[in-house]
C-alpha cells in the first residue's frame, strides 16, 4: 500500500516527477519548453507552493495562473488535447507514487482547475 501526501516533502515528489514527465510529452512537451520557454527552478518552486497551498491550505501561494495561461494560449492556442495530457501526467503520477485522501483531493482539485481553464480559454 502507498501512503498519502502528507509533507511539504510528498508534494516536491510529485511535483518533481509530473514536471519530469511534461519535459518530454510529445503531446505538451513543447509548450514548456518551447513556446513558454520555462525557467523549470522557477516553475518548480511556484508549483510546490501552489500545490502546497491546494491540499494543505497554507496560504502559501499567491499567483494568477489563469492569466498565465491566457497569456499562454495567445502565443500557442490551447487545445482540449492539451489539458486532456496534462491531467492524464498529472493523474498518472499522483497514482504512482501516492495513495489516500490527499491523493484524492489532489487530482481532483487538477481536474477541477483544468476544467474550469478549459472553459474560460477555450470558449472566449
Amino acid at each position: 500500500m502507498k501512503r498519502d501526501i502528507e509533507t511539504r516533502e510528498d508534494i516536491e515528489l510529485m511535483v518533481d516527477e509530473f514536471y519530469e514527465k511534461i519535459k518530454t510529452d510529445p503531446v505538451v512537451g513543447f509548450i514548456f519548453n518551447d513556446i513558454a520557454k520555462v525557467n523549470w527552478n522557477r516553475l518548480l518552486l511556484t508549483m510546490y507552493d501552489f500545490w502546497e497551498n491546494t491540499i494543505f491550505f497554507t496560504g502559501g501561494y499567491d499567483g494568477n495562473p489563469m492569466k498565465i495561461h491566457k497569456h499562454l494560449d495567445q502565443l500557442i492556442t490551447l487545445k482540449k488535447e492539451h489539458f486532456s495530457q496534462w491531467n492524464r501526467l498529472f493523474t498518472e503520477t499522483v497514482d504512482e507514487l501516492f495513495e489516500g485522501r490527499n491523493a484524492s483531493l489532489a487530482k481532483q482539485r487538477a481536474a477541477n482547475i483544468s476544467a474550469v481553464m478549459q472553459i474560460k480559454i477555450l470558449q472566449e
